[in-house]
């Protein structure tokens, strides 16, 4: 906390705060002193000027920390209670924030933005969420995707001082991506002495464990230096999870209840027989297992089929006749992953009122992602299978006589593995001060993330690959000869594949001061404006460009991209304390994208204070939200489905699920021609202080979205085929070809609810003190319609296409304090719904019976004892009731049985930090 900030804390200790960051541990904000007087009127009783203080949400700086817009602040020590030591951990902590991209959530093959975590406030798309660092903007994450934000990986969460949740909309200040919300992560400013941490974590059951280090150095008081320079850095390694080590895995009977999920590559392969040479083997009488075959999928090991991950598995996607893969036996549940950051900030006064600052923010986070082995498309000659040979197969009218398909797993080459690195370079250099009785500050910002996404291992050149197969050098259905491993090895990529690198280069500037005394206080001005250039270069390596890796296919095209904009905005802000309980704030923004064009966003704010300790509030604006370069420009990406079922296919075969599911090519198009998004969105709310020790505050917010950017969902198209049939794309023989995704303004999106936020503090007894917080979100309403004049479809406890947006979320933590010991008892809690419920009975077609996802419950406890003001030690335990992630039927994630978006299968986990300070 820096010197004003620890005057300011001085002159209204006692007073009831909001935003919590003028007390340790106040989730939830009083609005009045206790003797019921309000901050600036015991200033003018004291006849001593009141310093003011500048919240995420307005530009104003003012005496009052409570406005018309409900903002949540988690504090430093909240951070170290909850013994989180990321900017991604610590979301999941914020009831407001659903479907937010993890580490868990983004495991796949070959799949979009990994190693990408970011923030979603109110679920309704991490692109609409704000996420600022010092109040400032940050490059996004450079790889093309379907999301767009801030990589939290690139948050210096060693440096954190504070965390600021604005849980409104706030385009009139910010411009594009606040529709949702603001996160501003907030850092130490004036950090003086040394700060040595040292943190270790391991779970229960093994994989996962955490090490981590930061060290702070600082010196120099502002006031009495005249500058204060400070550098924190921080290292972090987090070990992988695989399958093997969680026995919670087998319990989830993915194999009795997903096998459609499954896999039909197998090892020994599976062969994808035509038409013809199906019927042809049953007319001459040819059997598997002592059975005539039935299906087009076979394997000639059945029922043997190489356990335990390569199953016999009749309803699942192998069938009857062939063998079905379980990856879940095979894979990570959790990638390893190597975090370092580093913040310097330093400020200069330079006499007169004016100081100049500059702050650099590196970071670099590596993530290996290992998924199951490699599945290949291959082909042979029939005589090549001594079972086939001489079955005449090759006397049929198809394509290519003779031929088979086949689908296999192929184990020797090891799994396919992935390094994704995302770093980050942010550079501010500023003045602030007062010039004519105005407070200004301008600043030049030049930020940039790189990515660089690395085949390692598990994935080959195919064309090779195809050969090998072919002549018999490597065997589908058993090991290979060592000429045929050696070819495996000499074959494998180990090459950066896709490069991203987006820049963000802006110049802002802010001008503030009161303009005249009015019944409640002074009216205030603020404005300011931006000048930004985005610049996203997207280049694809020359290999993957080639279309020959095994696994990965080369973006549509074949190019390189390079794609650039500008950006420019105004905006205002008044301050209306017009009667002595009444406030106003009044604000307006615009905005002007290059090729999208411009955009207004007004927003007005009311507060009253009726009675002492009792604030009545209410907003009301309008917001926007641009496309991003990824949404106009990205090139088509060549991608699959989850396994679907083909209604018009299924109908021909009986709705036989081993002929009818597979997953589907999909093709995902931009669009140059989106236009912005638009939004309007109001709140209501109350902040009360009950007796002395309790606040509590209730909103409501109700957020409309309009022109929605988006696809329509491949479950979705698959289950309205009368209406989006044109998006479904066959072959000569009807069978799906590709499915279209393409990016549209269509539709909107409705989602409202209330926020609760309590907070007990201060609480003495004769074993200690106490205090805790409640912080909880209840969605009323969430649902999009996928096209105008269409019917909403809600996510509300319901998981539809990518997710589901649950009723009731909260965190509430108690604390207990006596002496140098205390201690934080936190849960975490995540209301139960309606599943995905995509299972088939393949008997009839029809939908299983449905399964209700159970609420998901977590309990973390820590302890400190404080040694001396040097060291203080921490131990604690999270998930100490060791819960598993709820079964889930979810066809979205490549992880099945399971949610991975929100849940964790590290389990219980133990923990202790140490923390040496010098001052």
């Amino acid at each position: 906390m820096n010197t004003r900030m620890k005057v300011a804390a001085r002159a209204v200790r006692g007073v009831l705060l909001a935003g919590g960051w003028m007390a340790a541990g106040a989730l939830a904000n009083p609005a009045a002193a206790q003797d019921g007087t309000t901050t600036a009127e015991r200033a003018v009783d004291a006849g001593v000027p009141m310093p003011t203080v500048e919240i995420t949400g307005s530009a104003i700086r003012r005496v009052q920390a409570e406005t018309a817009l409900p903002v949540q602040t988690v504090t430093r020590a909240e951070i170290e209670k909850a013994g989180v030591t990321t900017a991604s951990e610590l979301m999941t902590r914020i009831s407001a924030n659903v479907n937010g991209l993890t580490d868990g959530a983004s495991i796949n093959v070959g799949g979009d933005q990994r190693g990408f975590n970011s923030a979603n406030l109110r679920g309704i798309g991490t692109s609409s969420t704000l996420v600022l660092l010092n109040g400032r903007r940050m490059a996004n994450f450079a790889s093309p995707g379907d999301d767009t934000g801030v990589d939290l990986n690139n948050i210096p969460a060693a440096a954190l001082e504070r965390v600021e949740v604005l849980l409104d909309g706030a385009s009139a200040l910010y411009g594009t991506d606040a529709i949702g919300g603001v996160i501003n992560f907030i850092t130490r400013k004036d950090f003086q002495g040394l700060e040595l941490n040292v943190y270790g974590g391991k779970t229960r059951e093994g994989g996962a464990g955490k090490r981590t280090a930061s060290i702070g150095v600082g010196k120099g008081d502002i006031e009495r230096d005249g500058y204060n320079v400070f550098a924190v850095a921080d290292f972090q390694r987090t070990n992988a999870l695989s399958t093997a080590q969680r026995s919670f895995i087998p319990g989830l009977q993915v194999e009795q209840r997903l096998g459609h999920l499954l896999s039909g590559y197998t090892s020994p392969a599976n062969i994808r027989l035509t038409s013809a040479q199906r019927d042809h083997l049953q007319e001459i009488g040819f059997t598997i297992n002592g059975q005539p075959i039935t299906n087009r999928l076979i394997n000639l090991s059945v029922p043997n089929c190489a356990p335990p991950a390569n199953v016999y598995l009749p309803a699942g996607t192998g069938g009857v006749d062939a063998c079905t893969y379980n990856y879940m036996g095979d894979t990570e549940l959790y990638p390893k992953s190597e975090k370092a950051s580093i913040l310097s900030r330093g400020v200069v006064k330079l006499g007169g009122g004016h100081q100049a600052y500059a702050e650099v923010a590196l970071s670099r986070s590596k993530t290996d992602y290992t998924g199951s082995s490699a599945r290949v498309t291959g082909y042979i000659d029939y005589s090549r299978v001594p079972q086939l040979a001489g079955t005449g197969l090759d006397q049929l009218d198809d394509d290519v006589p003779g031929e088979l398909e086949l689908r296999m797993r192929l184990n020797e080459a090891g799994q396919r593995t992935s390094s994704l690195t995302s770093e980050g370079v942010r550079i501010v250099v500023g003045l602030t001060g007062t010039v004519a009785g105005w407070d200004y500050d301008t600043a030049l910002n030049h930020s940039v993330n790189t990515v660089k996404d690395k085949d390692t291992h598990g994935y080959l050149l195919y064309d090779q690959l195809l050969a090998g197969i072919a002549d018999g050098r490597i065997n589908p259905f058993g090991p290979s000869s060592a000429e045929g491993r050696a070819l495996i090895d000499s074959i494998q990529v180990n090459d950066d594949v896709r490069h991203a690198r987006g820049t963000m280069d802006s110049w802002d500037f802010k001008f503030s001061r009161a303009l005249a005394p009015m019944a409640g206080g002074d009216l205030a001005l603020a404005i300011g404006g931006e000048a930004r250039r985005e610049r996203n270069d997207f280049t694809p390596s020359a290999l993957l460009l080639s279309d020959n890796i095994n696994n990965d296919a080369a973006p549509e095209g074949g190019r390189a991209t390079h794609d650039s904009r500008t950006i420019g905005a105004v905006y205002g802000e008044m301050l209306v304390p017009f009667a002595k309980q009444w406030e106003a704030q009044l604000s307006a923004r615009y905005d002007h994208y290059q090729q999208v064009g411009g955009a207004a966003s007004p927003k007005i704010g009311l507060s009253y204070r009726p009675a002492a300790g009792v604030l009545l509030r209410g907003s009301a604006g309008r917001g926007f939200r641009a496309p991003s370069m990824t949404e106009l420009h990205r090139p088509t990406v060549y991608s699959s489905t989850a396994t679907l079922p083909d209604p018009v296919y299924c109908a021909t075969v009986e709705n036989n699920y081993a002929d009818c599911a597979d997953n589907w090519d999909t093709r995902r198009y931009s669009n140059p021609d989106l236009k912005p998004e638009r939004s309007r969105q109001f709140s209501l709310g109350a902040v009360a202080a009950i007796g002395t020790h309790v606040n509590a505050s209730l909103d409501y917010w109700n957020i409309k979205r309009t022109d929605l950017i988006s696809e329509i969902g491949d479950d979705i198209i698959l289950s309205n085929l009368d209406k989006y049939g044109d998006l479904v794309h066959r072959d000569e023989d009807g069978l799906i070809d590709y499915i279209d995704l393409r990016k549209e303004n269509r539709g909107a999106q409705l989602a409202k609810g209330l926020d609760l936020a309590v907070t007990v503090r201060g609480v003495d007894t004769p074993v200690g003190r106490f205090g805790g917080r409640l912080n909880g979100t209840y969605v009323l309403s969430s649902k999009i319609q996928n096209a105008p004049g269409d019917p909403y479809v809600s996510n509300l406890n319901h998981f539809v296409t990518d997710g589901v947006v649950q009723r009731w979320r909260h965190t509430i933590t108690f604390d207990w304090d006596r002496g140098p010991f205390s201690a934080s008892l936190s849960n975490t809690f995540s209301s139960g719904y309606e599943d995905q419920n995509t299972a088939i009975n393949i008997d009839d077609g029809s939908v299983v019976a449905k399964n209700h996802v159970k609420s998901y419950s977590l309990w973390d406890l820590s302890g400190a004892y404080v040694f001396n003001p040097q060291l203080k030690l921490r131990l604690g335990i999270q998930n100490m009731f060791d819960r598993s992630p709820p079964y889930s039927n979810q066809a979205y994630y490549f992880l099945s049985g399971y949610d991975p978006s929100y849940t964790d299968p590290r389990g219980r986990r133990f923990y202790a930090s140490a923390t040496y300070s010098f001052r």
